[in-house]
């Protein structure tokens, strides 16, 4: 009795915190997206739908490519780390694909709105090296930038997860595979690639849900319509006050990432069984 009290009480302090900082704003969150007036009703989400649907369709686009690219990049990184042959490469690359994961995202959104503007350092570097005039120039302050900057700075989160389960794999079935004349990126994509499924599908639904709930990046990158869901729920807050629209939003939001999660669950479950 006493041991199970001393961990009731050891537990207690995380206990009241997430449910203070976690449940209750997600219960009040939900609550307020079908509070109308002073009735309960679906207009909140009727007016957001009137109003932002067509980017709802951006974001689950923008988050989808960006996860796809993630993944083929971390593929890629991680399987040159594992099978890669050069050693000064693997070192070089060891060392600087992490650089990006210690960078918060609103640095991200300024670096690369420096970086990939019209005037930016960019074009300006293909100017001076005499690849395009400034006449050619174009800027990717637009969609492009925030898959841009998605992909950047989650790529090496990803990797990071892939790299480590790659390194861990069993060494026999690649040196057997190389012995019978297997090529890298066939060893990668048929021998490697399926033992770490399950620890790419975890990274690439971790990087989902971080890219939907991202806020700095559309609002610095992409300062046009269509924009991403967390810039309309900033805007419906700050311009309009409208808790209730941004309410519903924020849980069409919870709605899309929900569903990323159970096919995570699906999969877990499967392993387990």
């Amino acid at each position: 009795m006493r041991k199970n009290l001393l961990a009731i009480l050891l537990v207690l302090p995380a206990l009241v915190m997430i449910v203070l900082f976690f449940i209750v704003p997600l219960i009040a969150s939900i609550l307020g997206a079908f509070e109308v007036g002073d009735a309960w009703g679906l207009g909140n989400f009727r007016k957001s739908f009137e109003l932002y649907s067509s980017d709802m369709i951006f974001t689950v686009v923008i988050v989808t490519v960006s996860t796809a690219l993630i993944g083929l990049f971390s593929i890629a990184i991680g399987g040159y780390l594992t099978l890669g042959e050069n050693p000064r490469a693997i070192a070089i690359l060891r060392w600087l694909y992490r650089w990006p994961m210690f960078i918060p995202f609103i640095v991200v959104g300024q670096i690369l709105r420096t970086f990939l503007a019209k005037n930016g350092l960019m074009n300006n570097i293909l100017v001076s090296l005499g690849i395009l005039t400034p006449l050619q120039t174009i800027g990717f302050l637009d969609w492009r930038g925030i898959v841009i900057a998605f992909v950047w700075k989650q790529t090496p989160f990803v990797t990071l997860l892939v790299a480590g389960a790659m390194a861990s794999l069993d060494r026999s079935t690649i040196e057997a595979a190389r012995n019978l004349g297997a090529s890298r990126p066939r060893i990668l994509i048929e021998i490697v690639l399926p033992q770490i499924a399950g620890t790419l599908l975890v990274g690439l639904i971790l990087s989902f849900v971080t890219m939907m709930s991202v806020l700095s990046v559309p609002l610095m990158i992409n300062a046009q319509s269509p924009t991403m869901l967390t810039a309309d729920i900033a805007f419906r807050i700050n311009a309009h006050g409208d808790y209730g629209v941004a309410n519903a939003l924020g849980m069409i939001s919870l709605i899309l990432t929900t569903g990323v999660a159970l096919i995570y669950l699906r999969q877990t479950m499967k392993e387990r069984s």
